[in-house]
């Protein structure tokens, strides 16, 4: 799968550089154009019928004011596929077969821009929020790929809840997820990743972590995720993964990574 998001990225990556490398050139161009036009409109008192009929079929002033406007919108754009090639490649870290020493909150991010599809609604009153608290953190030596797994495991679940809210009631409270990590002595960080969803029944709570178990209706998860997320973070980097929730309040989940 890595080499295959590697793959993918890099493909990508060509054909959208070279657009964003001629879009300067475009800008300029268009800038030149319309000041020949300006010119021209000083030097021809008046315009001939043909001119003029043209300019009013093309709609001239209108074009002239909305070219510029459109050059800068397909620079944002292509530089927001940039951004999301790059997290692609990022989070896929072909090395991840051994440890290495990585910025946690890069990789939060990047879990967070392959998401962020999933975060935006068109109603501004069911746009998820991100709450970042980030401590200044040391960098961490671990298998960054399969990390990067764990925060995509647990920030998925947490929207499912959220929607699954969303989609029931009129919850008037803003849905949120909240990321804050801290350094704990010289032993261990920690990531908690918090959601206002509708909790986990604490009967359940205990089981979430065992392979094939889920609360989500049938075709909807593999009850897999938990359970892979939890081998990484207890098996591979010998830390904790811990569930807390209350039912009507929402969940948190706690990951410890020994320094």
């Amino acid at each position: 799968l890595g080499q295959l998001i590697a793959g993918i990225a890099h493909e990508i990556n060509n054909p959208v550089n070279f657009i964003h490398g001629n879009l300067s050139y475009l800008r300029n161009y268009g800038i030149d154009l319309l000041k020949f036009i300006e010119l021209s409109y000083d030097c021809c008192k008046e315009m001939t019928p043909e001119m003029q009929q043209l300019a009013e079929d093309i709609d001239l002033e209108f074009v002239r004011a909305d070219l510029p406007k459109i050059i800068g919108s397909m620079e944002i754009g292509t530089n927001r596929i940039r951004e999301i090639v790059l997290s692609l490649r990022n989070f896929s870290h072909m090395d991840e077969a051994e440890f290495k020493m990585v910025d946690i909150h890069e990789g939060i991010d990047n879990s967070l821009l392959i998401l962020d599809h999933r975060l935006k609604s068109k109603s501004s009153s069911k746009l998820i929020q991100v709450i970042k608290q980030y401590a200044d953190l040391p960098l961490v030596n671990c298998y960054a790929g399969q990390l990067n797994q764990v925060f995509v495991n647990i920030l998925a679940n947490a929207i499912d809840a959220l929607e699954e809210v969303r989609s029931k009631t009129d919850q008037a409270e803003q849905p949120f997820i909240s990321i804050q990590t801290k350094l704990v002595g010289d032993r261990y960080i920690e990531i908690a990743i918090a959601d206002n969803g509708s909790g986990i029944p604490e009967s359940i709570q205990q089981q979430i972590f065992n392979p094939f178990f889920t609360t989500k209706p049938v075709g909807k998860g593999t009850g897999m995720g938990m359970a892979i997320s939890y081998q990484i973070i207890n098996e591979k980097h010998k830390g904790k993964l811990i569930c807390s929730s209350i039912v009507g309040k929402g969940t948190e989940f706690i990951i410890q990574i020994p320094l």
